[in-house]
Formats: C-alpha cells, structure tokens, sequence
C-alpha cells in the first residue's frame, strides 16, 4: 500500500466517524437541554393563559376570576405538554 492509499483511507475513516458522532448527538440532548426544555414548556403555558385571562379580565371586568380561570387552563395544558414530550424523549 501506498502512503496516499494510506492517507486517502484515513480522511474517509474519520469522516465516517465525524458524522456518526454528529448523528449521535443530534439524537441525544443533554439532560440539561432536555430539562430547560421541559421547564420552559411548563412556564411558558402558565404565563400565556395569565395574560389570555388578565387580557379578558380587563375587556369584561370581571377581575380576577378568568385570569384564575385561564392560570388553571395554562397549569393543565403545560402540564400536558411536558408529558407529552417526556414521552417523546423516551422513544
């Protein structure tokens, strides 16, 4: 064998390895991403049905009961999504 023959096999060997580990971190987050991920899942639900029901409470003024209402609706739906993507994690 020559040293190009030689050469020519390595590059293709760590190109090989390069994208292995490129698809490999693709496929498995950091449990920290993946923890940020489910909080901020969680925190953005809640905040979104607060401002849904403050926005609502000052249209009909019905203060404070529908930005209870919809912190409830926020709590239930981020707590759905984040067991829907832990479930999705898990795959």
């Amino acid at each position: 064998m020559s040293k190009d023959h030689f050469k020519t096999r390595l590059e293709i060997a760590k190109k090989k390895a390069s994208k292995r580990d490129y698809d490999n971190k693709k496929h498995n987050p950091s449990p920290i991403g993946s923890a940020f991920k489910l909080s901020t899942e969680l925190v953005s639900a809640v905040a979104v049905g607060t401002i849904i029901g403050f926005i609502l409470d000052k249209t009909f003024g019905t203060k404070p009961w529908l930005i209870l209402i919809f912190f409830f609706v926020g709590v239930v739906a981020g707590i759905t999504n984040v067991i829907r993507s832990a479930k999705n994690m898990q795959k």
